[in-house]
């Protein structure tokens, strides 16, 4: 079975690699990032790169479609290659999953029309208005589509899904291996129970605090060059 993790400028690292570190465990799974073309892509925080050593033109079909978010996402909800690629891969695929607000990607390439999901906390109204059910849970399955809310929910998601894929007992012991036990020092356990200033702060950074940050130059970007 092969996972294709979609990666692209600005995503948010761990939408991505929660996953990774569960799915890329499953015995015989064989594993890919890609992006639209080769290259060392620079995450949301642009300290951090990942590399995308597949291009378009390498994959035309996959197992399993990954697709993580990050504020670099708005602006692929409007690019026509990006979303015919989604669509592309999901004909094929036997199972297709968004991440955070990666969700949105998915609905912008209209496979989840009608369809119960889940994304990040601030994104919810948005896919809403894309077509979907939305539903404020960790993560959630409509036939082989698996969504995941933000950022950490990537980590449940990927046990569920390796659930499903491998049994109950390979996804149990793949939450040991990773000791995946979760025990934050707070009480709130929901978005919804969170700080009212913590709402406001996350809120005003993902309206403007996001956008700036991917405006500065990751200082690996000349790397990229050794990469094509």
């Amino acid at each position: 079975m092969r996972l294709s993790i979609f990666i692209f400028d600005g995503l948010t690292t761990l939408d991505a690699i929660g996953g990774y570190e569960v799915l890329s465990r499953i015995p015989g799974m064989e594993v890919e990032f890609f992006a639209q073309t080769k290259s060392l892509i620079a995450a949301d925080t642009r300290r951090l790169g990942l590399l995308a050593w597949k291009g378009f033109a390498d994959i035309t079909s996959t197992d399993i479609l990954y697709v993580p978010g990050g504020p670099g996402a708005f602006a692929l909800e409007q690019d026509n290659t990006v979303l015919e690629k989604i669509r592309a891969l999901d004909a094929s695929s036997t199972w297709t999953v968004g991440i955070c607000n990666g969700v949105g990607l998915l609905a912008a390439a209209g496979l989840l029309n009608g369809r119960k999901a889940t994304t990040n906390y601030f994104y919810r109204e948005r896919l809403a208005a894309r077509g979907a059910d939305v539903v404020p849970t960790r993560y959630q399955r409509s036939d082989k589509y698996v969504t995941g809310a933000g950022v950490s929910a990537s980590i449940d998601t990927a046990l569920f899904l390796a659930r499903e894929i491998a049994g109950e007992q390979v996804a149990k012991t793949l939450q040991l291996g990773i000791e995946y036990y979760p025990d934050p020092p707070f009480p709130e356990r929901t978005p919804a129970d969170a700080p009212v200033l913590s709402k406001q702060l996350v809120s005003q950074f993902e309206r403007m605090g996001a956008p700036a940050q991917l405006k500065q130059i990751a200082p690996f970007k000349e790397l990229a060059a050794l990469v094509r």
